[in-house]
């Protein structure tokens, strides 16, 4: 299966900021990313804010995010996925931030009709924080330490999922690692940003919208 990659810069931002170009626009150049997070600043909506809400309002979507901010790259060598004490972790940066995406969808009214997390504590963690609840999914796990063949049985089950959710009336939220997201989209993200993800009628992953969380916008 093909994936649609949206590419965006990265520009620090003291707001959200959604970038949904892969069925409109394509790339913002920085000066229109500037242009776009200003106007948001006074008036608290953007075309780009609009679209990604509408497609979040319409359903059959998924957002997949990245686990918010813990500090390092990598596990220790002998972590253990059922203690936390053994993995990486948010840090408080990084549970600020999945609590201000939870107080975002909650304050333009969406709530999603499920949420999985990979079973590693920051995903958890991220996933709780934000949303109450989560339901702990293998097929959003690291894949680090993992054989080729079952790395990709566990892309194909997402790539399955997100084929039903199409057909489905809400949205979800997946939240799980960068190695996941790039193995299902062939794209990137930072910590706590979300990829509004779609189904077209092939199967094809498709990145409609971006949703971007900096660490230092407010709540």
């Amino acid at each position: 299966m093909q994936s649609t990659q949206l590419k965006t810069p990265g520009h620090p931002s003291r707001r959200w900021f959604l970038l949904a170009g892969a069925a409109a626009a394509g790339v913002l150049p920085a000066q229109g990313l500037m242009a776009a997070t200003d106007a948001d600043r006074v008036s608290g909506a953007t075309p780009a804010l609009d679209e990604a809400l509408r497609r979040l309002r319409g359903g059959g979507v998924v957002v997949m995010f990245r686990h918010a901010l813990a500090p390092g790259t990598f596990d220790p060598p002998e972590f253990k996925v059922g203690d936390c004490r053994t993995q990486r972790n948010l840090n408080a940066a990084g549970r600020a931030q999945a609590q201000r995406i939870g107080r975002w969808f909650a304050r333009h009214g969406l709530t999603p009709e499920s949420v999985r997390a990979s079973p590693w504590c920051r995903c958890l963690d991220t996933a709780t924080l934000a949303f109450g609840t989560v339901q702990p999914w293998d097929a959003l796990a690291s894949p680090v330490g993992s054989e080729a063949p079952q790395r990709q049985a566990r892309t194909q089950m997402l790539q399955a999922a997100l084929h039903a959710a199409a057909a489905r009336p809400g949205f979800q939220v997946w939240v799980t690692h960068d190695f996941v997201v790039s193995d299902l989209t062939g794209s990137n993200a930072q910590s706590g940003e979300g990829l509004v993800l779609q189904a077209d009628a092939a199967g094809d992953v498709q990145i409609v919208a971006r949703l971007t969380a900096m660490s230092h916008a407010p709540g």
